[in-house]
């Protein structure tokens, strides 16, 4: 059946009107009813959404996606890309806390007029944390398209020249932009920005640029959202986690979750031949996005030698090759 963030996925996208997710929530529990034995259930949902597709007679689209209008323009175009994802939280697997921590800043952006009322204001910084293939980037997507906004990467090594004065200047542009045009902002791998001050290496400009970006946080009051992602929290300086509204981990997936990542990924070939607990050994210690490409190389392999499904076989071949791949 379906769970209760399906249910209100289902109501939010039919009040937006937002065909496209709702069809795509509705065919998500038909897979997973197929795979829990509810066969003839799964056949009839999976009938009604076709017929629903076919009454509809038009164009499955998302109206409610913003309008690539935004485009940064002067000294600002070297420093930002944009782009428009298309990337809702249902469609990406995250462990319970991150997903949690994401729900709560699209709740609070939606309500933040509400907050705005009574004197607070809605979480707008999120410092993720946790190793590479993680989910940390897709989240910035996943925020972008829940919030209707555009996505603004900031491109680290332009901003960061062998003149320090220059970097300093250039950040006070971004943020700048970020009070100007709503948006999420998305400091990816923040690590060479904001490096320990009491690194024995550094030398004084960069620690300059580090104090600017810190103020830049503290003082900043705009409605865009702003994420930092690092893979290596170890060397960030510790007064940046206590700029952001909320710090997310990121942890390598549990076994739950790495099978939940390769049923959501191979859910429309099947994956009824698998024997999930063969997989135990080779799922450990494999990202989202690894395991993600491997479930992909997988299902390829099944679709050209003709097979109906995924096989355990052809799984536990492709995780392998993904671990030896890591190791190199």
């Amino acid at each position: 059946m379906a769970t209760a963030e399906e249910v209100r996925a289902l109501v939010r996208s039919h009040a937006d009107g937002d065909d496209a997710h709702f069809y795509s929530v509705a065919m998500q529990v038909a897979a997973k009813a197929a795979r829990g034995g509810q066969t003839k259930f799964a056949s009839e949902l999976r009938d009604l959404i076709d017929d629903a597709k076919r009454v509809s007679n038009r164009e499955i689209s998302r109206p409610l996606r913003p309008i690539p209008v935004v485009q940064p323009r002067g000294d600002l175009a070297g420093l930002l890309s944009v782009s428009y994802p298309d990337l809702h939280l249902n469609d990406v697997v995250f462990d319970h806390e991150a997903r949690n921590g994401l729900e709560q800043v699209i709740i609070e952006q939606r309500q933040r007029d509400r907050l705005a009322e009574l004197g607070f204001t809605p979480l707008h910084s999120l410092l993720l944390v946790g190793p590479p293939g993680t989910g940390k980037t897709l989240s910035a997507g996943v925020l972008a398209t829940e919030l209707n906004l555009p996505l603004f990467l900031i491109r680290l090594e332009v901003l960061i020249t062998k003149y320090m004065g220059e970097t300093a200047s250039k950040l006070r542009l971004i943020f700048d932009a970020i009070a100007e045009t709503r948006g999420v902002y998305l400091f990816d791998e923040v690590d060479a920005l904001a490096g320990d001050r009491a690194d024995s290496n550094d030398v004084g400009e960069i620690r300059r640029v580090l104090s600017s970006f810190l103020q830049f946080l503290e003082n900043s009051d705009s409605t865009s959202v702003i994420i930092a992602t690092t893979n290596h929290p170890q060397l960030l300086d510790r007064a940046l986690f206590r700029r952001f509204g909320s710090v997310l981990t990121y942890p390598l997936p549990s076994l739950e979750v790495a099978q939940d990542v390769i049923r959501n990924r191979l859910a429309i070939i099947g994956t009824d031949e698998i024997e999930w607990r063969a997989l135990d050994a080779v799922l450990t210690g494999l990202s989202h996005a690894e395991l993600t490409s491997a479930s992909e190389q997988a299902a390829k392999r099944a679709i050209l030698s003709g097979n109906r499904g995924v096989t355990t076989e052809l799984l536990v071949d492709a995780l392998t090759e993904r671990h030896q791949s890591s190791l190199q």
